[in-house]
């Protein structure tokens, strides 16, 4: 009964901060990158079919979004071996963040949601993605650009588009497309979300601080347009990058 509980507010805890998070002054250090992000997993995983593994998958929160997708024969949670897992949540396969416990071209289609920044050396995770994607597969890779040092010391890349793709093509993969998760506008409320996350303002100062500043991370959030590649110029700011690509 209590795991039952325990599963049920897991359910309400993934819609609340990750699927469907509401724009208010207390997500403003959250809410850009996982509105975005959900936004992405739902795009890009809306052309998934057969058996999907997720890479990296924390107590699985776009398990749902997949499974939703009627060419979706199955999906596979990965994730490393953890002294506990949320509400009794394991990942349906465990791995050392280098080796992939599968057979060569076991899956269709894979997801790296937020992970490729935590890998000490992602060319070797991306040669072992391809090795268990059948032919034709569909890869989809996110990773941030501007966020703050976070699951210390495992925090080891921001990718550009260049470095991102230059990997994925040196593993094999073709068809790569990269597009940035949001532009500059978004790019900007990340990081004032991020800094009132981080800020010495404690207590009521902290709370003046996101009351003050919402209405202008409102305003960035609900105005921010994105942009197809990327100029050095007014097309280079932005929160975080996709990558989709074809094995």
């Amino acid at each position: 009964m209590a795991s039952d509980l325990r599963r049920d507010e897991l359910h309400e805890l993934i819609e609340r901060e990750f699927l469907s998070m509401p724009l208010r002054p207390s997500t403003m250090t959250f809410y850009t990158t996982r509105t975005l992000l959900a936004q992405c997993v739902r795009r890009e995983t809306a052309e998934f079919f057969g058996s999907v593994l997720d890479v990296g998958c924390g107590f699985m929160p776009y398990r749902g979004v997949v499974e939703a997708n009627d060419k979706a024969t199955g999906y596979t949670g990965l994730d490393l071996e953890q002294p506990t897992y949320y509400a009794d949540v394991e990942p349906d396969l465990k791995w050392d963040g280098a080796t992939i416990p599968a057979d060569n071209a076991s899956f269709d289609c894979v997801m790296a949601t937020e992970v490729l920044e935590h890998v000490a050396e992602p060319s070797v995770v991306l040669d072992e993605i391809g090795r268990v994607m059948r032919p034709e597969g569909r890869l989809l890779v996110t990773v941030p650009f501007i966020w703050n040092l976070h699951e210390v010391p495992h925090d080891h890349w921001r990718y550009t588009p260049y470095s991102l793709e230059r990997i994925a093509a040196n593993a094999g993969f073709t068809d790569i497309t990269i597009k940035p998760l949001g532009g500059a506008n978004a790019a900007l409320a990340q990081m004032i979300g991020v800094w009132l996350g981080v800020t010495d303002a404690e207590g009521v100062g902290r709370r003046a601080l996101r009351a003050a500043i919402f209405p202008f991370y409102k305003y960035l959030v609900t105005s921010d347009r994105t942009f197809d590649g990327f100029d050095g110029k007014r097309r280079s700011l932005f929160t975080g990058l996709s990558l989709t690509a074809r094995r």
